[in-house]
């Protein structure tokens, strides 16, 4: 299982010289991947909490790291795909598997919070169908040397979209309701988890995205399955801790567990400890327990 670090994009943290020090310090340390989530927008008075309050662009933070780094795997997780156009999205994807030399993991979602699907103009009603048609599409301009497009969603007239992306990169499905895992299975190269997956289960949903993909006869042993660890370290021995949450050595087997899980790759995310990832937080402090929680999870640490 591979493993990877999310970059600081939530919170005060979030700073461009601190997204530098942390994608420096991970790719000299050997982590496999770095990562970025999206929030466009935070309604007011709304219960999900600190974290969500102040988050950069996921894109644009990935493709300033792009220039910093030269082998460590730049993944987004997740951009939803209702509020961007297909062409739009295909062409920012194209050129951020461009300047990263082919290192893009791209995760896509569906999105889930109402004010977000209202700013962008766009309806939360048919968001399975309309990831169907979005996968097809994003595809097609990122292959096809002329496409024309007209469907249920989306329209395209006869067009060209240059230039293509050197390699395509894998795509990635997010999602925790079951036809979300199974659409993973059918259709995507993986599936991510979210923040709030119950890790103890999470061997559940990995079978029913392989069970999906069987059934399109597809082989499931080629799909990647990346977990976003949401990692807090506290003391050991805390009452009902959950998964990756506690002491360093509690820790480290979580994550030799996850690993007999399926997952193919974990990334220890920070951002969503409100400890680290919120707006009210110490930013030197936050950085100080990142370096370390780099150095302490390290691949061979």
């Amino acid at each position: 299982m591979n493993i990877g670090f999310g970059v600081p994009v939530s919170g005060s943290w979030a700073t461009p010289a601190n997204m530098l020090r942390v994608a420096r310090r991970a790719e000299e340390l050997g982590y496999a991947s770095l990562w970025t989530f999206q929030r466009l927008l935070y309604p007011v008075g709304h219960s999900m909490g600190p974290v969500y309050r102040s988050v950069q662009d996921p894109l644009v933070t990935l493709s300033y790291l792009a220039g910093a780094t030269s082998r460590v795997r730049l993944g987004v997780a997740v951009v939803n795909m209702p509020f961007y156009s297909p062409p739009l999205l295909a062409k920012q994807l194209a050129t951020l598997q461009d300047v990263s030399g082919g290192r893009l993991d791209v995760g896509l979602g569906l999105g889930w919070l109402e004010e977000e699907f209202v700013g962008s103009g766009v309806p939360m009603a048919g968001r399975g169908r309309r990831a169907v048609e979005y996968l097809q599409v994003l595809r097609r301009l990122w292959t096809e040397e002329m496409i024309s497009h007209k469907g249920e969603f989306y329209e395209i007239p006869p067009a060209h979209q240059d230039p293509k992306p050197p390699v395509v990169p894998p795509v990635l499905l997010g999602g925790t309701a079951e036809v979300a895992l199974r659409r993973a299975g059918a259709l995507a190269d993986g599936w991510i988890s979210s923040s709030r997956t119950d890790l103890s289960a999470i061997h559940e949903q990995i079978y029913i995205v392989k069970d999906a993909a069987r059934e399109a006869g597809r082989d499931p042993e080629s799909l990647r399955f990346v977990c976003r660890g949401v990692t807090r370290v506290r003391q050991a021995g805390l009452p009902d801790r959950a998964p990756l949450t506690g002491s360093v050595e509690e820790i480290r087997a979580d994550v030799e567990a996850l690993a007999g899980t399926g997952l193919t790759e974990l990334f220890h995310d920070l951002n969503f400890d409100p400890e680290i990832g919120s707006p009210d937080a110490d930013p030197a402090a936050s950085m100080r327990r990142a370096e370390q929680a780099l150095e302490a999870f390290a691949p061979g640490a």
